[in-house]
């Protein structure tokens, strides 16, 4: 069976960057390069197509940084460039990441004409008190007008981005936040909780957050609070309306194979019975000048784990199948792990799919370690 096919374009600019991020972004110091950097795609991609060997790119996805900076224009010339040299499946998702601060109704009808076909708007909070803290550019009142907007010129499908375990939130700061973001009726919502990275601003000078118990208890009411609502958890961090899973993501999760453009992008490829990583430079100036792609052949030791981190975050797990297909391994060799794990109660042993319990999926790291 032929592995499926995604693409990920990075865009690695912001107005500002924030004092939680970790990502590959770059505050503007100057003008955009727009068109160079569309140029440096193109090329990017030139140089990936032996990669691609026949296949249907299933999804695309523009991340950032901010890709909602660039002008419709652009966006629509890349993705005509893309049509061009790649083969589109017929219900190809297109979703581009944008920041409420950098958005305008001119922008998102651009982006729809352009072909994108859903949005990850970065709410993060509800909160204008938050989303201060967070350093976001935003207000609450941006994020209801962007999805107003969006849904005015004719987008059917768009992801609501949200933190939680944010700076002395109480539990009922965070639920009134869920709240309204539900009340957006997205088709899907990203819920996670607020991690310190090195590398950032919090890191150097860490905020005050919610001790253990109180990020349990805004988890947990959580859960409930969007079951009850109608979103289907899929991932651990993930929940949609019925028919509304992130195909893009999805891809990532049962180690599907995907191409990487953009400075700092990454990829996952399967080829002549190998599965490589790549890699691009992350410092834009850099990759204007020499947009190239290196690579790394994983290890055939290696690829449980890979497949492990990836796969046992769905709910639904994954089947012994599966794993054969997208790693090339046979499925015995997970036997001494599963056996450790369904012993400590981390893995449901009642199930044809291998899947974490609601235990393993709590102390999902700590599963992982019990991978040889």
């Amino acid at each position: 069976m032929t592995i499926p096919l995604s693409l990920y374009i990075h865009f690695p600019w912001c107005v500002k960057k924030c004092p939680y991020c970790d990502f590959n972004s770059h505050e503007i110091s100057e003008q955009l390069p727009e068109t160079a950097y569309i140029e440096a795609l193109n090329t990017d991609l030139e140089n990936d197509l032996i990669y691609v060997n026949n296949r249907r790119i299933k999804s695309i996805f523009l991340g950032g940084g901010t890709p909602s900076l660039f002008s419709p224009e652009a966006v629509r010339k890349l993705i005509n460039r893309l049509r061009q040299v790649l083969v589109f499946d017929p219900s190809v998702e297109i979703t581009m990441e944008a920041n409420p601060g950098t958005v305008d109704r001119n922008k998102f009808s651009g982006f729809l004409d352009a072909g994108v076909n859903r949005l990850s708007i970065g709410a993060q909070s509800l909160s204008d008190k938050q989303l201060k803290s967070l350093g976001r550019i935003h207000s609450s009142n941006d994020v209801l007008g962007s999805v107003e907007t969006a849904r005015q010129v004719g987008f059917k499908n768009f992801n609501l981005d949200l933190m939680h375990g944010l700076v002395n939130q109480s539990l009922n700061d965070a639920m009134l936040d869920l709240k309204r973001a539900i009340a957006l009726n997205p088709t899907h919502i990203s819920w996670y909780q607020l991690t310190i990275e090195p590398n950032t601003l919090y890191y150097k000078d860490p905020p005050t957050l919610p001790d253990d118990d109180h990020l349990w208890e805004i988890y947990s009411t959580g859960l409930d609070l969007l079951a009850d609502h109608g979103y289907q958890r899929y991932e651990i961090s993930a929940y949609s309306k019925p028919g509304f899973q992130s195909r893009h993501n999805l891809n990532y999760w049962q180690f599907g194979d995907y191409l990487g453009i953009g400075a700092g992008a990454h990829g996952k490829l399967t080829r002549h019975n190998t599965v490589t990583r790549s890699y691009k430079t992350r410092v834009p100036e850099n990759y204007l000048r020499n947009p190239n792609t290196n690579v790394v052949e994983l290890r055939r030791e290696d690829l449980p784990l890979e497949f492990l981190m990836n796969a046992l975050r769905l709910t639904e797990g994954f089947t012994p199948d599966l794993f054969r297909e997208r790693t090339g391994l046979e499925p015995p060799m997970l036997e001494s792990f599963l056996s450790i794990a369904r012993e400590r109660q981390l893995i449901d042993g009642s199930s044809e799919r291998i899947k974490a319990t609601s235990l393993g999926f709590q102390f999902l790291n700590e599963l992982l370690l019990l991978v040889n």
